[in-house]
């Protein structure tokens, strides 16, 4: 029963998707992207962020590749690279993943290659390394980031644990030597140990804490937090987690009840204080209190509106502004991250298709 729950709740976040710090940098202009997700021709939505906060639709890139046209069940399915200067989007719907520079005046397509499986969702960048996930064949795949785009790094696909199942996110540790991947299906979390030259050793398998582990993100210390979408009916939760050298996960606080329903997408504020979560069950947004030894608190939850439903988060590089992705009003919200870690409406930014899906920001 327990297990026929995860998959129920898991269920529901990829039916929702289908149907930072305050004060931690200048007030400088930046970006918004998402996937348009289209099975016709996916391309990058992106909306130009001034330095107030507020949006501003800026045009669409294609990406040479197919979306689903559904929703990923994902996080991670667009992400702009450690550095700033390019952004990398999956296309699931042609299995492979395309790279883009960040110009002034908007992306420049470098190029799209074959993503080393099938259906990548999730996609994750550190020091010119490259790893996507690819949910259809349970595997990973590594890439080298360079001026001309993405180059395969032979012989790096690596399958996830025995018995994974659904997997939801693929995301660097903050020092750029372990791979976290998250199983909601099979509630387990793989780590995978990755050389100097960039190849992912084998996974090391964890059982999650909590229920249907989701989307994730590190606190400035490097402890991993987690968005747990089933903690019993109509309620969700979020886990933290220290990662060892070997790659086992050791628990530090949780499942902490969020309140709220499906907490699916989780991201982590610039100066490591807050924990956000996108709980697609109650159209709102949880903040989480992260102590320094990364234990959670929860803070409240902030109403987005009826029908909001969304399906991502994301923090400008500047730490100012947490983005939401809404499938319900088809557009993007912002909000000003007050010192307190408390949510005030920015923005807003619409005109999206209904199966965007993907959310980051610079």
């Amino acid at each position: 029963m327990k297990r026929l729950l995860l998959l129920v709740v898991a269920s529901a976040c990829a039916v929702f998707a289908t149907a930072a710090g305050a004060g931690a940098g200048s007030d400088t202009p930046g970006a918004v992207y998402t996937l348009t997700n289209a099975p016709a021709g996916n391309a990058v939505a992106v909306f130009d962020r001034a330095a107030d906060g507020s949006l501003a639709p800026a045009g669409t890139y294609a990406t040479g590749g197919l979306g689903t046209g559904a929703g990923l069940g994902s996080q991670g399915s667009i992400v702009v690279t450690r550095d700033g200067r390019h952004v990398l989007a999956v296309n699931a719907g042609s299995d492979s993943v395309a790279a883009f520079a960040v110009e002034r005046d908007g992306l420049d397509l470098l190029n799209t290659v074959p993503s080393g499986g099938v259906r990548p969702t999730s996609v994750t960048e550190r020091h010119g390394v490259v790893y996507v996930l690819n949910a259809g064949s349970n595997t990973i795949s590594g890439f080298a980031l360079g001026r001309d785009g993405l180059a395969t790094l032979a012989g790096s696909t690596r399958a996830l644990s025995a018995g994974a199942s659904v997997p939801s996110q693929i995301q660097f540790a903050g020092h750029g030597r372990t791979l976290v991947v998250t199983e909601r299906g099979s509630n387990t979390i793989d780590t995978f140990a990755v050389d100097h030259d960039g190849y992912a050793a084998a996974p090391v398998s964890t059982p999650s804490t909590g229920g249907a582990p989701f989307g994730f993100d590190f606190d400035n210390r490097n402890h991993l937090i987690v968005s747990d979408a089933n903690a019993g009916p109509g309620e969700s939760a979020a886990t933290s987690y220290d990662v060892e050298d070997d790659g086992t996960l050791s628990l530090i606080t949780g499942p902490v009840l969020t309140h709220q329903g499906a907490a699916c997408w989780l991201v982590v504020s610039k100066d490591g204080r807050y924990a956000y979560t996108a709980n697609a069950g109650s159209g709102s947004i949880s903040t989480f209190d992260v102590a320094h030894d990364g234990s959670l608190s929860l803070l409240g939850s902030t109403q987005l509106g009826a029908g909001s439903r969304p399906l991502d988060v994301a923090v400008s590089e500047n730490g100012r502004y947490l983005y939401v992705l809404t499938g319900g009003f088809n557009g993007v919200l912002g909000f000003r991250i007050a010192h307190d870690g408390s949510l005030e409406p920015v923005a807003s930014g619409g005109g999206l298709p209904a199966a965007a899906a993907g959310l980051a920001a610079r």
